[in-house]
């Protein structure tokens, strides 16, 4: 994903300091919108700070809370020991969001999120550890959208959160597999058994590769 757009992975601290002193990140200021928690470095890609100021603005309105960010640019040496090897929080494109309080909240965060996947602007899955929602933004789509019809379309998001229809779709909980993963353990983490996750993602055995994204089963 990120080579596709040609970003760089920042190996370490210094990668960081040098791409702020270039321009390539930008600091993500928290505002009466926007909190920022335990963020280690407030700098994302610019597209990304716009994304995160433009929703939290549409968040704030819609649900009265500010929208809370957890993590922002990390470079490789710098990641969680339970970090993909795929992550892409290196290279400044991405952004984790606290999960929305409040199934209102929740819903119109999603129906929001959801809609930006469709228009493949972004990428967007809710991880389980800690729960999180995980967003990947595309840069050259999402500037494009926002400088086309986006501005529009996004700004009418903004209403106050309704009752989602039932057999709307919703984000799918996913699991990236780590090294040294086993469906077992996974089933075992996310409250599951290794039937649904074979089920659930039409796997003829229980043989799984690093990298690979499973689809969570969703208890009801």
């Amino acid at each position: 994903m990120a080579k596709a757009h040609q970003f760089t992975f920042l190996d370490d601290q210094g990668d960081l300091e040098k791409f702020v002193r270039l321009g390539y990140l930008v600091p993500v200021q928290p505002n009466r919108d926007l909190e920022l928690h335990d963020v280690s470095f407030p700098y994302a890609r610019p597209e990304t700070e716009l994304f995160v100021k433009r929703l939290a603005a549409q968040y704030h309105r819609a649900c009265g809370v500010p929208l809370v960010v957890t993590s922002l640019t990390r470079p490789n040496a710098l990641q969680p020991l339970n970090a993909s090897d795929r992550s892409v929080h290196p290279t400044g494109m991405a952004v984790d969001l606290r999960l929305a309080s409040g199934t209102a909240c929740r819903r119109w965060l999603e129906r929001v999120l959801l809609d930006l996947e469709h228009r493949r602007v972004i990428e967007a899955t809710i991880e389980r550890r800690p729960a999180h929602y995980h967003i990947a933004v595309f840069p050259e789509p999402y500037r494009d959208w926002v400088g086309g019809k986006g501005a529009t379309v996004h700004v009418a998001q903004t209403a106050a959160p309704k009752p989602t229809r039932s057999g709307a779709r919703k984000l799918v909980p996913r699991y990236q597999v780590r090294t040294g993963d086993t469906l077992w353990n996974i089933a075992r983490k996310h409250g599951t058994t290794v039937e649904q996750l074979r089920a659930k993602n039409a796997l003829a055995s229980n043989r799984i590769r690093t990298g690979q994204v499973l689809e969570l089963p969703v208890s009801h």
